[in-house]
């Protein structure tokens, strides 16, 4: 019992950790390391080559990788590949405080959404509130951000329609697959290493990494830049082992509370360690944000708990609105997140 209790104990702090400074990691890379596609692309081969890799030592079951199966997964990599390409130019052109920001506001987007579009249910009077906080929060935080520009902005909005649309829609296409865990990893990190050059190409980031590398001839190699980007990629894996198994070792509602625990752990460990943060102002909008967000996961849990189903769901599927929610953001951070160059 003791041995199992330090195992769950080791797995959420591990999750924390990872978590907490995957974005702060990744605004880190993208600073040190400014090309973003090539970065991505990294990132997509180090956690697709690590599932591969550790299932083939037997640390891990994922699904085999066929063309029949790619091919219907292939519109789900395309848009969470969009996703995250636009979620690492956000952080390329804004602090890990504005990514926080537009992240929080998914839940609103979706909730539009899945009434207009879905059909769904409107949402209750607490849930609805409890957007108008995290709405309320983003606007006193847009307002007040003396770095705005257009440029993050616009890639900020992006990201919010692709993330989006990844929630609402594409995860009909994924459940339909009954892919395992790994599997899933392992197919859209694949299939996103495959569309990254394109990508690469056509915003002309290569020529920019091949310019580079001819200007600064033997001294092409910047250790920090190095390092920066090793750790983007690391912990990008880390969090597909340490977020998948803590989510098996502990309740939908512990795993919820680590998980709202970790953004103002981001919060915090980005205001002490750079400048690369918001007004005074601004901190408090981002926390009236993400108390909006702990309304909402609050509002959308007695829910689910009220509507609960009869039928068992899949062992690895979300049991409820709000595990749902943490298990869309989950599977942003895979090769992101957040929250890396996301969830």
């Amino acid at each position: 019992m003791a041995k199992q209790h330090y195992a769950t104990s080791s797995l959420v702090i591990g999750y924390a950790l990872c978590s907490s400074l995957l974005a702060i990691i990744n605004k880190y890379a993208v600073t040190k390391f400014n090309y973003p596609g090539l970065l991505t692309t990294l990132q997509y081969f180090t956690s697709a080559a690590g599932v591969w890799g550790l299932g083939k030592l037997g640390f891990l079951c994922h699904d085999s990788f066929n063309l029949e199966t790619a091919k219907k997964f292939a519109p789900a990599a395309v848009v969470f590949y969009l996703a995250i390409f636009t979620n690492t130019n956000l952080l390329v052109h804004a602090n890990v405080d504005t990514f926080i920001v537009f992240r929080s506001l998914t839940p609103l987007l979706v909730a539009i959404a899945d009434t207009f579009f879905r059909k769904q249910p409107c949402p209750s009077k607490l849930t609805f509130f409890s957007l108008v906080i995290i709405l309320g929060g983003a606007v006193g935080y847009v307002i007040t951000d003396s770095a705005f520009s257009l440029t993050a902005y616009s890639w900020a909005l992006a990201y919010l329609v692709t993330i989006t649309t990844e929630m609402v829609y594409i995860k009909h296409i994924v459940s339909s697959l009954s892919l395992n865990t790994w599997g899933y990893v392992l197919y859209n990190n694949l299939l996103s290493l495959m569309i990254s050059p394109i990508f690469w190409i056509l915003t002309g980031e290569h020529k920019s990494v091949f310019s580079a590398v001819e200007s600064r001839g033997e001294s092409w190699f910047q250790l920090d830049a190095f390092v920066a980007v090793a750790l983007s990629c690391v912990f990008g894996l880390l969090i597909s082992f340490f977020g998948f198994a803590a989510r098996k070792a502990i309740s939908a509602t512990a795993f919820t509370v680590t998980g709202v625990v970790n953004k103002f752990l981001t919060v915090a460990i980005n205001v002490t360690i750079w400048d690369k943060h918001a007004s005074a102002f601004g901190l408090v909008s981002l926390l009236f944000t993400l108390a909006g967000g702990v309304l909402y996961q609050q509002s959308v849990t007695v829910k689910g708990n009220i509507a609960a189903p009869q039928h068992a769901l899949a062992s690895e599927q979300p049991k409820d609105d709000s595990d749902t929610a943490e298990y869309d953001e989950e599977r942003q951070k895979l090769v992101s997140s957040g929250e890396r160059p996301s969830a």
